[in-house]
């Protein structure tokens, strides 16, 4: 960028700056790693993929207050997990992630209101110290994979019924 014309200059001073040389042709995608008009790569490490996924963080720290834990959880894993659902529905609908994505994460393990004690049982060992992502990455991919795919594609208030009605149904339940 050049400087402003209302910035002095010195008619001697020689130019500092000058443009790359234009490029003929139109930019293709043509690197290994592009997916353009190609679905998504899936795998066991490779997560969901979306735009905008870190701003996910600040959407989850507004519900740090109104969390309901028992004494031996921590409010950092129950972000963490619940930003893990809240990405994998986002990239369900290839989108970036809303404030709803994250509340439905936190009302479907139950972090919102008081939790059956079944359902606290079940998530105590999923959630287990999972905000240290580095160590943790595939009990947070655990978490998000244990939600349906149906419950994260319905509309927001539509899936609060249905955790209501009975939240067994919102999971894969293996064991």
């Amino acid at each position: 960028m050049s400087a402003p014309d209302r910035v002095p200059t010195s008619p001697t001073q020689t130019k500092h700056y000058s443009s790359p040389p234009r490029r003929d042709g139109s930019w293709r995608a043509g690197r290994p790693g592009e997916t353009i008009g190609a679905p998504f790569p899936t795998g066991l490490a490779l997560g969901n993929q979306g735009p905008d996924q870190g701003y996910v963080l600040k959407l989850a720290e507004a519900f740090r207050g109104r969390l309901v834990l028992t004494p031996v959880e921590h409010s950092a894993d129950a972000i963490a997990g619940a930003a893990a659902v809240a990405l994998r529905r986002a990239s369900l609908y290839g989108r970036g992630p809303v404030r709803d994505d994250v509340e439905l994460g936190l009302r479907v393990y139950g972090f919102l209101d008081e939790a059956p004690t079944e359902l606290v049982k079940f998530r105590r060992r999923l959630f287990a110290e999972v905000h240290h992502t580095a160590v943790h990455y595939f009990a947070a991919r655990e978490i998000a994979g244990r939600v349906r795919d149906d419950l994260l594609r319905l509309p927001t208030q539509q899936a609060f019924v249905e955790l209501a009605a009975d939240w067994r149904r919102a999971f894969h339940l293996e064991d």
